[in-house]
């Protein structure tokens, strides 16, 4: 199987449904398994990833899986504002689908534990929570913009 077989194999499963696909020709075997989105998920980048050197014949078993990390702790900012960051690098959203309500908007009280924002990494949506109460203050990333990790997305008032 070519690599660019596979490169489509994989594009068709992320746009599908199919959670597992498993394809034998011959003694080369592959299996894909899809990320099933059931909980919210952090994922940690720390180095850039390379792509495996693929043989056209006689290739192990593949498989592709995201690794959960903690996420990152919001921090104070000067002054009694705190400042939540992205605990990844992706694209932000402030909602669930362009055609729904934004998570929450300048002015709204938060709890810990609500949703804020929703970054797309990899193609997996991860659900951002706050890990602090108070008062949003101000948004600091624009919706459907890119995010570095680290990078400062509110300023949360603490009540």
């Amino acid at each position: 199987m070519e690599f660019k077989q596979i490169q489509e194999l994989i594009k068709a499963i992320n746009k599908s449904n199919i959670s597992e696909l498993k394809v034998k020709d011959g003694e080369f075997e592959i299996t894909i398994k899809q990320a099933q989105v059931s909980e919210t998920q952090f994922v940690a980048v720390q180095a850039p990833m390379q792509m495996p050197q693929m043989m056209p014949q006689a290739a192990p078993q593949q498989q592709i899986a995201a690794a959960p990390a903690a996420p990152q702790a919001p921090t104070a900012d000067n002054g009694s504002a705190i400042t939540i960051k992205s605990p990844m690098i992706g694209t932000f959203y402030r909602s669930s689908a362009p055609d729904k309500p934004a998570f929450i908007n300048v002015g709204d009280e938060i709890k810990a534990g609500q949703v804020l924002c929703i970054i797309e990494a990899m193609k997996l949506f991860n659900e951002i929570e706050s890990e602090v109460s108070g008062r949003v203050v101000k948004m600091l990333a624009d919706d459907a913009s890119p995010v570095e990790y680290d990078q400062p997305l509110f300023l949360v008032e603490p009540i």
